[in-house]
C-alpha cells in the first residue's frame, strides 16, 4: 500500500500503534469476516447486551464503557463511539439506563429494569458458540499481548519498545511456522 504523493496528513501506518492497528475498519480483528477462524462477527444486538453488563458495577461516561469493554474482554473488543453513544441513547429511550451530568460529562447509570436485565446477560465473547477453548485461549492471549504491547509503547524508553517490536515480530514468523508445518 506504499504510494507517493504529496499531501499534509500523517499516514497511520507510520507509528507502530497508531490507529487501529492489528483492527479493522470496525474494531474487530483483521482477517476475513471477522477473523478469528470461522469468520464469525459479534452477534446482532451484542453491543447492547455489552453495555449493560459494563454498567452493572457502577455508572460510566461513554468512552469509561468503551475502555471497560476493551478491558472485559481481554482487549479483543471495543466498540467505536460511533456505536456505543447511539446505542446508550436507545437504552435510554428504552428506560434500562438514565443520564445525568457529572463532572461536565453525562454519564450512564442501570435503572432498574436495565440491571435485572443485565443480570441475566451474558457477555458476547463469552457466548458465541466456539466449542475450542484452545482457539478461546488463543484469542485472549493475543488479547492479554496487545495490552502489553500498548503499555509498552506509551511507558517505554526508545530501546525497550524497539526490543518489544522484535518480541513481536519473531513471535509472528514463528506463528507462521507453525501454520507452514506439515
Amino acid at each position: 500500500m506504499e504510494h507517493e504523493h504529496q499531501h499534509d496528513h500523517d499516514h497511520i501506518r507510520d507509528h507502530f500503534f497508531a490507529g487501529r492497528g492489528m483492527r479493522g475498519p470496525r474494531g474487530r480483528w483483521a482477517g476475513g469476516r471477522g477473523g478469528w477462524g470461522g469468520g464469525r462477527r459479534m452477534p446482532r444486538g451484542a453491543i447492547r447486551t455489552a453495555i449493560l453488563v459494563a454498567l452493572r458495577e457502577e455508572p460510566a461516561h461513554g468512552y469509561e464503557v468503551m475502555r471497560r469493554l476493551e478491558e472485559m474482554s481481554g482487549g479483543l473488543w471495543r466498540p467505536s463511539p460511533g456505536s456505543v453513544y447511539p446505542h446508550l441513547q436507545m437504552l435510554e429511550d428504552e428506560g434500562l439506563v438514565q443520564s445525568s451530568e457529572v463532572d461536565g460529562s453525562r454519564t450512564y447509570t442501570l435503572t432498574d429494569a436495565g440491571r435485572a436485565e443485565a443480570e441475566k446477560a451474558a457477555l458476547p465473547w463469552e457466548d458465541d458458540g466456539e466449542a475450542d477453548d484452545a482457539v478461546r485461549t488463543l484469542r485472549l492471549g493475543m488479547g492479554q499481548l496487545m495490552s502489553a504491547a500498548k503499555q509498552l509503547a506509551g511507558a517505554g524508553e526508545k530501546t525497550q519498545i524497539e526490543r518489544g517490536i522484535a518480541v513481536i515480530q519473531k513471535a509472528r514468523k514463528e506463528l507462521y511456522q507453525i501454520l507452514a508445518e506439515d
